[in-house]
């Protein structure tokens, strides 16, 4: 089964030379749910020709934010909505999350209560979740038949199912502790509090349930809805 990763954004040179750019952790993040995967970088211009060059789609994070002027902003929310017409399986990471409910209708902008990193709990649908999270946009309005599957006291909607083939999560289930940590050095310091820097480097160690978050990723890849 083929996955075309919509890749919005690269990776600080650090991680870059670490652990690669970030269609390389959802790559290592999706093994051994016997997918083949091809980038996009859409981030540079660059797309599929059709919605139906893959068997399902996975949007990552970014840098940016959705409400930006960026010439591949509007293609890419063309993209997703011939994605759901063509009923293949996507999902959205992050931006991709807040990409998807843009592109359906919905509205992002940045939350009122400031920046979510770190580890975050979640309760929902499918039980208590832990990820590590890093944004300051959200999804603060759902387009018209969202279904929220989860939620945490700094994101009313952190998981969302729009119908039976698409799903999208605010948190970063692919960030594990040595992700994070690069990013609280390369992009945290003098851009995020550092209060909530700190408390993120002392939960860096903490267990999260992102294997279980990929299995959910990968069910949804696979035609079952979320």
């Amino acid at each position: 089964m083929k996955i075309g990763i919509l890749l919005t954004g690269h990776a600080p040179e650090t991680l870059l030379q670490e652990a690669g750019d970030y269609d390389l952790l959802f790559r290592q993040l999706l093994t051994g749910h016997d997918f083949e995967f091809e980038t996009y970088p859409v981030v540079d211009g660059i797309f599929p020709d059709s919605p139906l060059t893959c068997d399902g789609w996975l949007i990552t994070g970014s840098k940016h934010g959705v409400y930006e002027d960026l010439p591949w902003i509007a293609p890419l929310e063309t993209l997703i909505r011939d994605i759901r017409d063509a009923a293949r399986p996507l999902v959205g990471i992050c931006f991709g999350h807040q990409i998807i409910a843009q592109a359906l209708g919905g509205r992002v902008e940045k939350f009122a209560g400031g920046w979510v990193v770190g580890s975050q709990a979640y309760v929902g649908a499918n039980g208590p979740g832990r990820l590590n999270a890093w944004h300051q946009d959200q999804v603060v309005e759902l387009p018209a038949g969202a279904q929220v599957l989860a939620s945490s006291d700094s994101c009313q909607f952190a998981a969302v199912a729009y119908g039976p083939t698409i799903y999208t999560v605010q948190a970063h289930p692919e960030f594990n502790a040595d992700v994070l940590a690069n990013l609280i050095r390369m992009r945290g310091r003098g851009v995020v509090p550092d209060p909530l820097l700190d408390q993120a480097e002392a939960l860096l160690d903490s267990p999260t349930t992102a294997r279980d978050e990929a299995a959910r990723l990968a069910r949804v890849l696979k035609g079952v809805p979320a």
